[in-house]
């Protein structure tokens, strides 16, 4: 069974229905391992080692977060600032992360309708994720499709439940070894396309 990790970043936790929902959900997934960042690191002040120990001993690593101003919480961005090192986990000698999986899992108060070149602004979410993408590409690592929990600040209690289910099957399935498709977006997977990725036997 493959190491999950999730790195869940989120300055106000506490004022997220959506984020609260799906950590309660994916905490109880046994042999997951769920970090709350701003928890950990409240001073910004990350211990770079354990954090470079933990991502070594993962197989599947997952940011969670809200979608802040086109982007992360800024302590992620510190994070891969300082724990994505050169020598480490790109450069000369920096294969630490080579062939492990990364995946966003962010909540929106967009929906995929304002998140598109037609839309108010401009430029889909997975646009506007290329820094996180081509981050893991220089890490030789594969960035897997990222699941989007959009309109999350108005969804109602059932729906965010819902998500919360769909993600839990999502890491089960990556915790089973199931591979994704080439798509944009998990949530582009068809109902038949869910099951196969994530109901089947490995």
């Amino acid at each position: 069974m493959r190491k999950v990790l999730v790195l869940f970043f989120h300055p106000r936790f506490e004022d997220s229905k959506a984020n609260k929902t799906i950590i309660d959900k994916i905490t109880k997934i046994s042999d997951v391992l769920v970090r709350d960042m701003y928890e950990l690191y409240p001073d910004f002040n990350i211990d770079i080692k354990t954090e470079q120990q933990i991502l070594a001993s993962s197989d599947v690593i997952i940011w969670q977060h809200p979608f802040y101003w086109y982007s992360s919480p800024p302590l992620l961005k510190q994070w891969i600032d300082l724990v994505l090192e050169y020598g480490w986990a790109y450069g000369k000698n920096g294969d630490k992360l080579k062939g492990k999986n990364f995946m966003t899992s962010l909540t929106s108060g967009g929906t995929f309708d304002v998140y598109r070149k037609e839309g108010k602004n401009h430029f889909t979410y997975r646009d506007l994720l290329r820094p996180f993408e081509q981050t893991v590409n220089l890490c030789s690592a594969f960035y897997l499709p990222p699941f989007i929990v959009p309109g999350a600040t108005n969804m109602s209690d059932a729906d965010l439940d819902e998500y919360g289910k769909l993600f839990t099957e999502v890491i089960q399935g990556l915790q089973n070894g199931f591979s994704l498709p080439d798509i944009e977006y998990i949530n582009n997977l068809t109902l038949s396309e869910w099951k196969t990725h994530f109901y089947k036997t490995p």
